[in-house]
């Protein structure tokens, strides 16, 4: 990992010096802007993602402490322009404050919903349907997942399912890594489903103002593909732990015991979650129609949970993912920091050089880098640093939709082949070590992961090079 973080920083720092070369087209594009901000923020920021990597201090310290580095060097060397530079930082979060509004308003919601039982409730009668035969809960198992991360984004989606299976594998005996493993890679293509589905999918839909039902038509069917990739893998992978064991009729009878209404205390509060959470769903869905943004949605949702449900308004509150939120700030101040020094938009001049502008080239190295970089560091830092890269070279009149898009799937699927490279192998991973003692080693899941993460890149572009020679992108903009 260390070398490959270190191959990467490189070329990053060849292209920035080649691009940034006295005379360089780029640097002229970008104004002949001074180098001093940009290497020294450049380093802060491949600093901050080390950190992060090799989880020296915890990720949200590290990305508050590199937008505190980065927006000193900043005031010290006027990047900010204007009477009142500082004020730049403010315009960096309320560039993305909807996507801290979906965050804060679906966890309410999510909370809510979770306490009246009604995400127990559906998975447990979905794993009834299976019998407890390994062959029919691992793509249960998929299945489920890929259905929650669809309509509540992939924490809340892998944190119900990892608990729910690690009940299941409990009582049933079976081994429980290989659905650990399955619903982590499964979560990162469920969040592929819709604009909403994940944090990711949100960030690049929301900057490339993708609308949501183009998600339907064009990301859709790639989760769909990618979950397959992935389920195909994992049962061929862990086949000896799958293979069935035990009386079946007695695992029948055992799965059939399940209570689904064990955790319902409430059924008006239970039937009053669902209608809400639909009602939100189909908000998400509609709210581009309505001109309004999703954030309006998530926060609609979550205060009617908390109106009609009787639930804590403060401990609904506490529940709020408040590390993510601060993560998130961090991100966006440091990475806008960044941009502000043009280094962002001279990496983004080099890899159209890189590519001859063609539009299928540019696309194929963004997608491998972004496979590379997500994999290493988090893809959420990585989908918050290419999105201004994308604009640039969008700018300079490669056509949106194969980078746009090529991003999206990227920066979700990217984060396949490590346990750290995204939240859901992280949440997954840790419930797997915390519940059961059983912790799942690089090695392992880089055999597993890291095949899968293969497959899927050249799927990705392949894919992506279909739809655009067949012209069956959604034209944006």
């Amino acid at each position: 990992m260390g070398a490959s973080l270190l191959a990467t920083t490189a070329l990053g720092a060849a292209l920035a010096a080649g691009a940034g070369a006295p005379g360089a087209a780029e640097t002229a594009a970008a104004g002949a802007r001074p180098v001093l901000p940009m290497v020294l923020c450049g380093l802060v920021l491949v600093a901050t993602f080390a950190l992060i990597a090799f989880e020296v201090i915890n990720k949200v310290v590290a990305a508050l402490a590199g937008a505190i580095v980065t927006v000193v060097i900043a005031l010290v060397l006027g990047v900010y322009a204007g009477p009142k530079p500082y004020l730049a930082v403010h315009r960096f979060i309320e560039h993305d404050l909807g996507v801290i509004g979906v965050i804060v308003g679906t966890s309410i919601l999510v909370e809510i919903a979770g306490a009246s039982g009604l995400f127990h409730f559906i998975a447990v009668r979905l794993v009834k349907l299976t019998g407890g035969r390994p062959e029919r809960l691992l793509p249960a198992v998929f299945f489920a997942t890929i259905g929650f991360v669809t309509f509540l984004t992939i924490a809340p989606g892998t944190l119900i399912m990892a608990s729910l299976v690690l009940v299941i594998t409990r009582a049933l005996s079976d081994d429980p890594r290989p659905y650990i493993v399955g619903l982590a890679l499964a979560a990162n293509s469920g969040a592929l489903m819709t604009f909403a589905s994940g944090i990711v999918t949100l960030m690049i839909g929301t900057s490339a103002g993708i609308p949501y039902a183009h998600f339907l038509v064009v990301s859709l069917p790639l989760g769909l593909l990618s979950a397959a990739v992935a389920f195909f893998w994992v049962r061929l992978s862990y086949r000896a732990e799958l293979a069935p064991h035990g009386d079946p009729a007695a695992r029948a009878a055992m799965v059939a015991r399940f209570d689904e209404w064990a955790l319902v205390k409430d059924r008006r509060i239970f039937y009053r979650s669902a209608i809400i959470l639909l009602l939100t769903i189909a908000g998400f869905a509609s709210a581009q129609a309505l001109g309004v943004g999703l954030d309006f949605i998530a926060m609609c949702g979550g205060t009617a949970a908390i109106l009609f449900s009787g639930f804590d308004p403060e401990e609904a509150i506490k529940k709020v993912k408040w590390p993510v939120v601060l993560f998130f700030v961090g991100l966006f101040v440091m990475i806008g920091t960044v941009q502000e020094t043009g280094l962002l938009e001279v990496l983004a001049g080099a890899l159209l050089a890189a590519s001859g502008d063609s539009v299928l080239v540019a696309a194929a190295l963004l997608i491998s880098f972004s496979f590379v970089l997500a994999g290493l560091v988090d893809n959420i830092p990585t989908a918050a640093t290419l999105i201004p890269m994308v604009k640039t070279m969008v700018a300079r009149g490669l056509a949106p939709e194969p980078l746009w898009w090529g991003l999206v799937a990227a920066c979700n699927l990217g984060g396949n082949p490590t346990p750290v490279g995204s939240i859901a192998a992280v949440i997954a991973l840790h419930a797997l070590e915390k519940e059961r003692g059983i912790k799942v080693g690089w090695g392992e899941y880089l055999k597993v992961g890291g095949t899968v993460t293969l497959l899927q890149l050249v799927l990705v572009i392949a894919y992506i090079f279909a739809f655009r020679e067949l012209g069956l992108f959604p034209r944006l903009g």
